[in-house]
């Protein structure tokens, strides 16, 4: 019972990573949007296939210790802002104002809410009646769900009271209402409106397939829960899981794997690209530490939850490239799995770097996915004439290589800002190592690692989690009364939850931290607690916020420490025909898993690792560690 199973679902492919013990087992599958379950079933059964020599699915299933879950679900819906409205209901009209604080949350609060917001006054002789209009309104106007925002939990407690009353459950239908102060204790009411507002957006998204999977592993009587992986590193059951917290989850997953090598090469600063069917997401290790935000941001907005500093961008390797007048735009749209790239003979009608990438050589059809999915250059050649050849009047080469060009921009736009003199770049997901050269080179970055199991590495990364809880709530009052309270109602509460993930109190880790904050919710400083100690002094006057941090560890694989090796010449094992702004040349072609540690080669060059394609750009250099990780180094910058 050692095997830990991994997976990150994506928008087009889904992950699989299976660790024995001993070593990792790894495997790739096409996401089934129709059902998001069937995917997860699909990698379990190709990865048993290569661990016992056929497929044997129950077996697995019932080998394994534990079974964790990611998915880009979340990001991808917001990205593409497929979620049902929202309407909102305030009693401080000032809140709307305060929401739409810059473009990207002007444009949200738009995409997501509207005109959908109705204000209501505490106090008034027709509250009863008032209430009942303007939720009826709020519906009636198209808000699938409804987020009620009161200025302080006891005011808002008045106005859950009569929607109770007035709305019984029978009579509620299909519109679920969130209240701010039940989803979250933030003082600061527009970072916890943006909290509930976006998990009321994700959570169907979420909740249909996770219960959809849980249900599926019951009939397989496995006894072990599915854990869902969250965007602060830590698991948890499918129902104890938080809409929100999924989100970015497997660019967090990353981070973690990213961790992992920038401690095995003793690298100070390694900048995260992981590429996407759909997004591009870019963070930071920094002195072997994830840059993470105590309060972080959701597609641009505040929100009340810890989050690792991950930007996501609408760039991926199924993202569209369209015109914009003369202009070649790439993304935020995706062809998504179905219909996919053009290429895949799925349906699908509009260009992709994939369709790029398999016209300029760098893909061989006949190898995708090594070897389990078979490409079709001719629709490719038939979507990139018709939407970008042909209405910009040149042809295809030309067509193809301002494609790849503006592809790489797009991609070298996702790094600046984030990137330093001594930074690395850690490229991973299906369609990092194709344009890690490229971008790279564009944002002045002059190092690309690209690990073995690029190809799965969120799922990977996932493999360090433990399952956590965390807690943070407002102290009525800074006293050390008053903040014993308070822990003692928290820890009540923790002991509960861990208990319906199975484990007590006893067995976990708890860390506890006492924050000074402003009247806003704003922190000033923070210190560690210890249960009954004094905190007027460390208050001074200033509100207090508890927090605590629960996890039960679980096993972890182990990585081996980065070894020197010697300088030796790789081995090509083909040609191929690549095309580049210099016309068509034959370029040597390197199989990962058969150069021995140490090789060296020069670009260009393309390296065939498992499940994914690497392209070495003219005056870059690879070298091949002693775990066959790449490092590509661009000898001109």
């Amino acid at each position: 019972m050692d095997t830990l199973i991994n997976i990150d679902n994506g928008g087009t492919l889904t992950d699989i990573c299976v660790w024995d013990g001993d070593e990792f087992t790894f495997t790739k599958t096409l996401t089934t949007p129709f059902d998001l379950s069937q995917c997860l079933f699909d990698g379990i059964e190709k990865a048993s296939a290569t661990m016992y020599g056929q497929a044997d699915l129950e077996r697995l299933l019932h080998e394994a210790a534990h079974i964790r879950y990611s998915t880009t679900q979340g990001t991808n819906a917001l990205v593409e802002r497929k979620g049902p409205p929202i309407g909102l209901l305030i009693e401080d009209e000032a809140l709307v104002e305060q929401m739409r604080q810059g473009d990207r949350s002007t444009q949200l609060f738009d995409d997501l809410i509207g005109n959908k917001v109705a204000h209501i006054e505490l106090g008034t002789e027709n509250l009863e009646f008032d209430l009942v209009q303007k939720l009826n309104k709020l519906t009636t106007d198209g808000a699938a769900r409804v987020v009620i925002v009161g200025k302080s939990r006891e005011s808002e407690k008045s106005i859950k009271h009569i929607v109770l009353r007035k709305f019984p459950r029978h009579l509620l239908g299909s519109v679920p209402v969130l209240y701010s102060w039940d989803f979250i204790g933030d003082r600061t009411a527009h970072r916890r409106a943006w909290s509930c507002v976006v998990n009321s957006f994700l959570h169907p998204t979420m909740e249909g397939f996770l219960y959809g999977a849980q249900h599926r592993l019951n009939t397989f009587k496995v006894s072990n829960p599915l854990l869902v992986y969250r965007n602060d590193g830590q698991s948890s059951r499918v129902a104890k899981a938080v809409a929100l917290k999924t989100y970015s989850s497997g660019p967090r997953g990353g981070l973690e794997g990213t961790l992992a090598l920038a401690r095995s090469y003793d690298l100070p600063h390694v900048l995260m690209m992981d590429v996407g069917g759909t997004t591009t997401d870019v963070g930071v290790i920094d002195e072997e530490r994830i840059d993470t935000d105590r309060r972080g941001t959701v597609g641009g907005v505040p929100i009340s939850f810890p989050m690792s500093n991950v930007h996501s961008f609408g760039v991926g390797g199924s993202s569209i490239i369209a015109l914009d007048g003369d202009q070649i735009t790439v993304g935020p749209r995706s062809v998504g799995a179905a219909p996919g790239p053009a290429c895949f003979g799925l349906g699908g009608t509009d260009p992709t770097i994939t369709d790029v990438n398999v016209l300029l050589g760098v893909l061989d059809p006949d190898t995708y996915l090594d070897g389990t999915f078979q490409l079709d250059p001719a629709r490719s050649q038939a979507v990139i004439t018709e939407k970008i050849a042909d209405p910009l009047g040149i042809d295809l080469p030309t067509a193809l290589t301002r494609m790849e060009q503006a592809y790489f921009e797009a991609m070298a736009q996702c790094l600046r800002g984030a990137s330093r003199a001594d930074s690395v770049l850690a490229a991973f997901g299906g369609a990092g190592p194709m344009s890690a050269c490229g971008a790279a080179r564009l944002a002045g970055i002059s190092r690309v690692l690209i690990p073995r199991m690029a190809a799965v590495f969120s799922a990977f990364g996932i493999s360090f989690s433990d399952i956590g809880k965390t807690y943070e709530v407002g102290v009525p009052e800074p006293t050390s009364v008053a903040t014993e309270a308070t822990h003692d109602d928290i820890y009540v509460r923790a002991e509960r939850d861990m208990f319906q993930e199975g484990y007590s109190l006893e067995e976990c880790e708890l860390h506890w931290y006492l924050s000074a904050e402003t009247e806003d919710g704003e922190l000033l400083s923070f210190c560690e607690y210890i249960p009954g100690a004094e905190v007027e002094t460390f208050a001074q006057g200033n509100r207090l916020a508890l927090r605590l941090v629960v996890s039960k560890a679980l096993p972890h694989p182990s990585l081996d420490a980065h070894q020197q090796v010697p300088a030796v010449e790789a081995v090509s094992c083909a040609q191929r025909s690549l095309r580049d702004s210099d016309g068509v040349k034959q370029v040597p072609v390197y199989l990962l898993d058969e150069q021995p540690p140490g090789a060296q080669a020069e670009g260009p060059a393309i390296v065939e690792g498992p499940f994914f394609t690497a392209r070495l750009l003219p005056g870059w250099r690879m070298q091949v560690t002693a775990t066959r990780d790449l490092i590509f180094t661009d000898t001109q910058g």
